[in-house]
C-alpha cells in the first residue's frame, strides 16, 4: 500500500508541475475571451473620478462574486442582531437636511447586525477578523444604511480587488481549510502582493480583532461619505460608533479556547444582556472636512486605507444608539436582513472613493441572489416605515399587491402617478460635483503610500498592544507554510517598523530585515485601547465556591459588586444547592465542566470548608488560566489560602484582603480595569 501512496504520490506530482508550466504562459480574460490589459483597478472618470458603468470586466468579476454562494452570505455570513432607537444630541442642520439629523426629540428605530467576515455561518465567533457593524436606520424619509466594521480601513483601495483579497482570505480551495481563519499561506501570499493592505493587517494582527464582546468594540462606516446641507453645500464626513462601555479585547489563548468551550459567545453576550436590561449603547460621532480643506492632509482623504486621525479631524459626539429588543427569529430578521450602503436619504451622498464606487454595485447584485430577486425589499425586516410608491411590478417573493392599469411613466391614463418629488418635496439630488477627466484604469498617485499609517498604527499601541501584535504576526505567519511567502512578509513590514519586523522574523524562522525602517514619529492615542472607557458595569464574575462558606461576608460582597451593575454567577462541583457555614445557600448557575475561567471577565475565590480534592484542582485549573490571562482575581477565607498556596499573591490585580469593606473596594476597582497587563513584567 505504502508503494502504491508513493506512486500516485509522483503522478499527483508531475500534473502539478505540467499545470503549473501550462499556467505561466496563460493570459487573463474575461469570461468570453477577452484578454485582459489591467486586473488592479477600474475604470474611472480621472485617476480620483468615479467608477464607470460601462467597466464590463469589473462588473462581470463582481457579479461572478457576489454569485458564488448560496444561500448564505459569501463575506458576513456568521451574524447576530437587534433592534433598537438612535436618538440626537443635537440638530446637524448645518452640515445635514438628513431629517433623522435634525430633531433631538425624535427617535428613530434601527436594526444593527453584527458579524465575523471570512467565516462560513457555523463558524465560532471569536475568531481572528473583522467585525462587521451594519446599522439599518427607519427613517420617515426611507431607509439609511450605514454598513461598517469595527475597524476604519480596509484591506484594499479599490474594489477591483475584492473578489482576490476574500478568495484569498477564504478556505483554500484545494481542501478547504482553514475554516475562519486567517493563518495560512494564501492570505499572507495576498498581503505580500498587495502591500495596501499593510496597514489593514495592523488593526486585524491587533486586539481590535478579537473583541471581547459586540457591545464593546467600535463601528466605522470606513469610507468617506457627504454630508449636504439645505443650502447645497456639501462637507466630507466619515462615521463612528463609540461604545458607552469602552473598547476591550479578549485576549489570543483565551479566544481560541472560547471558539471551543462556546463558538456562540458573542451572540449570547448580546442576547442576555439585551434581556437582562443592560442595553448596550453606543454614540454616533462625525468627523467633518470642509471641501476646500480635501487636499491639505499628508493622506488622500478618500483613501480606504487610511483613517483620519482624531487629534487632526475630532470626532464630533452627536447621538446614541440603544438596543433595547431582541429579534423574534434569526431567520426572518438576522438572515433575511438586506443592507446596502447606496441606501441613503437626502443630505447623505457619496465621494469617489474606489472602494464604495464598487459596493454601491456589488450589494444590490448579491441581494438579488441571496434573497430570490428583486423583492427584497418587501421583507419585514427591509420594508421602510414610510411608505414607497413606483411602477415596478412583479418579480420573485413580490408581496404588493398593485392595482390600475398602469406600471410606466409618462403616462396621462393615471395622471402620471406616482410623481416625482422635487427637492422641496424632499425628492433625493445627487451632490453636483464636477467630474471631468479621461477614461482610465489607474489608481491615483496619492494612494501610494502604503505604510506611513501603518507606522502610525503601532507608534499608538501601548506596551503589552505591541507585544500582542508581534505574537499575531507569529502565530499567524507560524501557520503559513510556504518559507518565500514568510519571508515577504517580514520584508514588507520592516517598512511598517524593523521592531516589528525583526520580532516576528525570529519566530518563524525567517531571515531579519536587513533594511527598511520608517521616520514616521507621528502617533494617535486615540487608536489605542489603553486609552478608552473602563467601566465595571455588565462584567461577568465567576464565583468558585463550596459547602462550608461565610454566608454573610460572601452575600455581602456579592450584592455590592451586583449594586455596581457586575453580574455573579456561581461555580461548584455541582448543579443544585450550595449552603453555608450558618445554614445560608445559594444556587449554583455552573459546574466545573459547565463552565470556564475564559467565559468569564474576572475570578473570586471562596472556597468552603467542605470541599474536595477534586474541587481543589478544578479551582487550581480556574485560578491559574485567569491569571494567564490577566484578569482579576479575588480572595476572601478559604480562597486566600488557596491563592497563597498556588503562589498567586501580590500582583496587579489580585485583590487579598481580611477587610471585608476594603476587599470590596480594591476588587471592584481591579474588575473595573479589566486587563492587568503589568504581570507581564513579573
Amino acid at each position: 500500500m505504502k508503494e502504491e501512496h508513493k506512486v500516485n504520490e509522483n503522478s499527483k506530482m508531475a500534473q502539478l508541475e505540467q499545470f503549473r508550466a501550462d499556467d505561466k504562459r496563460k493570459k487573463l480574460t474575461t469570461n468570453q475571451g477577452v484578454k485582459i490589459a489591467e486586473d488592479e483597478f477600474s475604470l474611472k472618470a480621472g485617476e480620483r473620478g468615479p467608477t464607470l458603468m460601462e467597466d464590463f470586466h469589473f462588473r462581470e468579476k463582481m457579479t461572478h462574486f457576489d454569485h458564488e454562494r448560496i444561500p448564505e452570505r459569501i463575506v458576513h455570513a456568521r451574524g447576530f442582531a437587534a433592534h433598537g432607537e438612535f436618538k440626537l444630541y443635537e440638530s446637524m442642520k448645518k452640515y445635514t437636511k438628513a431629517k433623522f439629523l435634525q430633531d433631538p426629540s425624535v427617535k428613530t428605530p434601527v436594526f444593527v447586525r453584527f458579524s465575523t467576515v471570512a467565516g462560513s455561518k457555523g463558524s465560532a465567533e471569536t475568531v481572528r477578523d473583522a467585525r462587521g457593524f451594519a446599522t439599518k436606520f427607519y427613517t420617515e424619509e426611507g431607509n439609511y444604511d450605514l454598513v461598517g466594521n469595527n475597524m476604519p480601513v480596509f484591506f484594499i483601495q479599490d474594489a477591483m480587488k475584492f473578489p482576490d483579497f476574500v478568495h484569498a482570505v477564504k478556505p483554500e480551495p484545494h481542501n478547504e481549510m482553514p475554516q475562519a481563519a486567517s493563518a495560512h499561506d494564501t492570505f499572507w501570499d495576498f498581503v505580500a502582493n498587495n502591500q495596501e493592505s499593510a496597514h489593514m493587517v495592523m488593526w486585524a494582527m491587533s486586539d481590535r480583532a478579537i473583541p471581547r464582546s459586540f457591545r464593546m468594540m467600535e463601528g466605522f462606516g470606513v469610507h468617506t461619505f457627504r454630508f449636504v446641507n439645505e443650502e447645497g453645500k456639501a462637507y466630507f464626513v466619515k462615521f463612528h460608533w463609540k461604545p458607552v462601555l469602552g473598547v476591550h479585547s479578549l485576549v489570543w489563548d483565551e479566544a481560541q479556547k472560547i471558539s471551543g468551550k462556546n463558538p456562540d459567545f458573542h451572540r449570547q453576550d448580546l442576547w442576555e444582556s439585551i434581556e437582562s436590561g443592560d442595553y448596550p449603547e453606543y454614540e454616533l460621532g462625525v468627523q467633518i472636512i470642509d471641501e476646500e480643506d480635501e487636499f491639505k492632509f499628508d493622506f488622500d482623504i478618500l483613501d480606504p486605507t487610511k483613517l483620519w486621525p482624531e487629534e487632526d479631524v475630532p470626532v464630533k459626539i452627536i447621538g446614541k444608539m440603544t438596543l433595547n429588543r431582541n429579534v423574534d427569529n434569526v431567520f426572518a430578521e438576522t438572515e433575511q436582513v438586506a443592507f446596502h450602503p447606496g441606501h441613503v436619504v437626502p443630505g447623505i451622498d457619496f465621494t469617489n472613493d474606489p472602494l464604495l464606487q464598487g459596493r454601491l454595485f456589488s450589494y444590490t447584485d448579491t441581494q438579488l441572489i441571496r434573497l430570490g430577486g428583486p423583492n427584497f425589499h418587501e421583507l419585514p425586516i427591509n420594508r421602510p416605515v414610510c411608505p414607497f410608491h413606483n411602477n415596478q411590478r412583479d418579480g420573485y417573493g413580490r408581496q404588493t399587491i398593485n392595482i390600475g392599469q398602469t406600471s410606466y411613466q409618462n403616462n396621462s391614463l393615471a395622471q402620471n402617478s406616482p410623481s416625482p418629488a422635487s427637492v422641496e418635496e424632499g425628492g433625493y439630488e445627487h451632490y453636483q460635483e464636477k467630474v471631468e477627466g479621461r477614461k482610465v484604469r489607474r489608481r491615483s498617485k496619492s494612494f501610494k503610500d502604503h505604510f506611513s499609517q501603518a507606522t502610525m498604527f503601532w507608534n499608538s499601541m501601548s506596551k503589552p498592544e505591541k507585544q500582542h501584535i508581534i505574537d499575531a504576526f507569529s502565530f499567524e505567519l507560524g501557520k503559513v507554510n510556504n518559507q518565500s511567502v514568510r519571508q515577504q512578509v517580514v520584508d514588507m513590514f520592516a517598512n511598517v517598523s524593523l521592531e516589528l519586523a525583526t520580532a516576528f522574523a525570529e519566530a518563524i524562522g525567517a531571515n531579519p530585515p536587513k533594511e527598511g525602517g520608517s521616520k514616521i514619529m507621528k502617533s494617535s492615542p486615540a487608536l489605542s485601547q489603553d486609552h478608552t472607557v473602563k467601566r465595571p458595569e455588565t462584567l461577568k464574575v465567576g464565583v468558585i465556591i463550596g459547602n462550608g462558606f461565610n454566608t454573610a461576608d460572601v452575600t455581602d460582597i456579592l450584592k455590592s459588586l451586583q449594586a455596581k451593575g457586575v453580574y455573579t454567577e456561581i461555580i461548584s462541583e455541582q448543579l443544585g444547592k450550595i449552603k453555608g457555614s450558618d445554614d445560608g445557600e445559594f444556587d449554583v448557575n455552573h459546574t466545573f465542566l459547565t463552565g470556564e475561567s475564559v467565559l468569564f471577565d474576572a475570578l473570586y475565590v471562596v472556597g468552603g470548608s467542605g470541599v474536595s480534592k477534586k474541587f481543589r484542582q478544578y479551582a487550581s485549573c480556574f485560578i491559574h488560566e485567569a491569571y494567564h490571562h490577566f484578569k482579576p482575581i479575588g480572595a476572601t477565607h478559604e480562597g486566600e489560602k488557596w491563592l497563597k498556596a498556588e503562589g498567586i499573591k501580590n500582583s496587579p490585580g489580585v485583590v487579598i484582603e481580611k477587610d471585608i469593606k476594603g476587599f470590596k473596594e480594591s476588587f471592584l476597582d481591579a474588575i473595573s480595569a479589566h486587563r492587568h497587563w503589568d504581570r507581564q513584567e513579573i
